[in-house]
């Protein structure tokens, strides 16, 4: 009768040690289940990291073309714009209208959702001077609108207007930046 009981006891403990070997692979897997999860996680963060900085990196340079193209609508506006009195010119600014506008801004504060808009000769070469009612044409600063200067972008235009030499009337076309910033 002693024999049953060793091969009892014998195959209790096979049991108990198969029992014991299956709990450790499942402990196994999932430790393994785990951990791969984490890895995926740490993965999926650093692929959203990437796509933001792209989308902001894009955010950034449509930001730049579009307040290029605003200077450029600005340049074309019938506001600022020689139209046909100087030729049929592209980017060309009168400064005759650009001057009256300057004196009554106001009723454009929020027009164009701009912080800044200034005008400034670049040729011929001289020293700045702001223009006022008494100083004008001999100035080469026009600051149309005057406010907070945030991210500024320029473009080059032809800045004219009709002048008189000797008598004869002509026009006078000198070579200017159109600055405008804008806290976008």
């Amino acid at each position: 009768m002693v024999k049953p009981l060793r091969i009892g006891i014998a195959k209790n403990r096979k049991q108990k040690m198969k029992n014991k070997k299956a709990q450790l692979k499942i402990q196994q897997m999932a430790f393994m289940l785990i951990a791969l999860t984490l890895f995926f996680a740490l993965v999926g963060m650093f692929f959203l990291a990437f796509q933001v900085s792209k989308i902001r990196e894009t955010a950034g340079v449509l930001e730049e073309k579009n307040a290029l193209l605003l200077v450029s609508k600005l340049a074309n506006s019938p506001e600022f714009s020689c139209g046909n009195a100087f030729g049929s010119q592209g980017n060309c600014v009168d400064s005759d209208k650009v001057m009256a506008l300057k004196n009554s801004i106001d009723k454009y504060e929020n027009f164009w959702g701009v912080s800044n808009i200034q005008i400034r000769k670049i040729y011929p070469v001289g020293n700045p001077v702001e223009c006022t009612s008494a100083n004008y044409p001999d100035c080469n600063i026009i600051k149309i609108y005057d406010g907070e200067i945030g991210s500024e972008y320029s473009n080059y235009v032809a800045l004219c207007r009709k002048d008189s030499f000797a008598g004869k009337d002509f026009d006078r076309c000198e070579i200017a930046k159109l600055m405008v910033s804008y806290n976008g």
